[in-house]
C-alpha cells in the first residue's frame, strides 16, 4: 500500500511538471509568432507585415495581428495611438476596423525621399468594401535597438471607395 502512494505521487508530481511545462511553451511561443523590427526589412515589408497581420488579426491568438502592427509602430506614432490597449481600441473602433481580418490587400508606393516612403493601400473589408489608406513610414535613427529600422509613422483615416459588388 506504502508502495502504491509513492508511485502515485510521483505520477501526480509528474503530470504537474508535464503540465506546467505545456504551459510555459504556449506562453512564450504565443509571442514568440511576432516578427521584430530589424535593419533587413525593407519599407514595402514592413507595410506588408502589419496588413498580413491585420488581415489574419486573430491568428495564432487573439489580437496578434494588432500586437504586429504595434511593433512596427514608430515611437511617435506611439507617443500618440498607444499604450497598446489604446492603439487595440483604436483599431477595434468604427475609422479602422476595416483593416481587421480584411479579404485582400495592395500597397502602391506613391513618394519616396532618403528616410520616408509613402504608400497607397486599398484593402478589400470584409464588408466587401474598398478602402484607401496613405501609409508613411520611416527609418529610425536614434540609438538603440530601433536604430536604421523602418517604422510606421502615419496611417490616414480611410477613405471609402464603394462596394465590390
Amino acid at each position: 500500500m506504502k508502495k502504491f502512494f509513492k508511485y502515485s505521487l510521483y505520477g501526480l508530481i509528474y503530470l504537474i511538471v508535464i503540465i506546467f511545462m505545456a504551459i510555459m511553451f504556449i506562453v512564450t511561443t504565443a509571442n514568440a509568432e511576432l516578427i521584430k523590427p530589424n535593419t533587413t526589412i525593407k519599407p514595402d515589408q514592413v507595410v506588408l507585415i502589419q496588413l498580413n497581420g491585420l488581415r489574419k488579426n486573430d491568428e495564432p491568438n487573439v489580437d496578434s495581428g494588432i500586437k504586429q502592427t504595434w511593433e512596427f509602430a514608430h515611437p511617435l506614432n506611439k507617443k500618440y495611438t498607444g499604450p497598446l490597449p489604446e492603439f487595440m481600441n483604436m483599431l477595434k473602433s468604427e475609422s479602422y476596423n476595416m483593416l481587421l481580418n480584411h479579404i485582400d490587400n495592395n500597397i502602391v508606393e506613391v513618394f519616396r525621399s532618403n528616410n520616408k516612403l509613402g504608400f497607397e493601400v486599398t484593402i478589400l473589408g470584409k464588408d466587401k468594401n474598398y478602402y484607401k489608406f496613405q501609409w508613411v513610414v520611416e527609418k529610425y535613427y536614434k540609438e538603440g535597438p530601433l536604430k536604421d529600422c523602418w517604422l510606421t509613422t502615419m496611417v490616414s483615416n480611410p477613405i471609402s471607395l464603394g462596394s465590390s459588388i
